[in-house]
């Protein structure tokens, strides 16, 4: 079911500034279907990186993702938002940690946040999040191979801010849930994302002013 968690009269809606994965751009379908739950929520800003925009598969090196994501940034705050939350898919919610050192923003959010770079442990990805300041939400499932929990538990528990885990059970990359689980729990996909968008809502009405 859907969390009726609204937030509190006279608090301004946050502003989100939804950056894609590396893979799907903001027009997939999933970018799409959150985009418009997130809505609900206060108004939504997706944006594509310049490697997408110009037809090309493989990401732009993480110097330009930066720029370009501080420049989306740019061009909400100059629309008058005052709390901005950066929000991102993977490769999007990675880089928008970058961002948050270098811009004041109100939170963070990461859907499916890749720790493990191709999914190789040795491989970690922790240490901009060790430098972080700004309060952040990570939302992972349990399936997911790029972020082994017990490796982003350890990671949390020496992070200097203040920081919060949903676990989406049998969720992939991607928080998609197996069949198998939503049968067995009687609910849908539709359920799961629902309970998601609660936790989202709770956490940035906590960090919006």
């Amino acid at each position: 079911m859907a969390d009726s968690t609204e937030l509190s009269p006279g608090v301004n809606r946050p502003a989100f500034l939804f950056a894609p994965g590396a893979g799907a751009a903001i027009s997939h379908c999933w970018m799409q279907h959150w985009a418009a739950l997130l809505g609900e929520v206060g108004p939504v800003h997706p944006f594509d990186y310049p490697y997408m925009k110009e037809g090309g598969r493989r990401p732009d090196p993480l110097p330009k993702l930066i720029v370009a994501h501080r420049e989306a940034l740019a061009a909400i705050r100059e629309s008058g938002a005052s709390s901005i939350v950066l929000i991102g898919k993977s490769m999007g919610s990675r880089v928008g940690c970058h961002v948050s050192l270098e811009e004041l923003v109100s939170a963070v959010v990461c859907f499916g946040y890749p720790l493990c770079g191709g999914g190789d442990p040795t491989k970690m990805r922790d240490a901009v999040l060790r430098k972080l300041r700004t309060p952040i939400l990570f939302i992972q499932g349990t399936r997911d191979t790029l972020c082994p929990l017990p490796l982003l538990e350890t990671v949390r528990s020496e992070m200097i801010v203040e920081n919060q885990l949903h676990v989406v059970p049998e969720g992939d990359h991607s928080l998609l849930v197996t069949k198998k689980w939503l049968k067995e729990h009687e609910q849908t996909q539709d359920d799961v994302d629902h309970g998601i968008l609660g936790v989202i809502r709770s956490f940035v009405s906590s960090h919006t002013m």
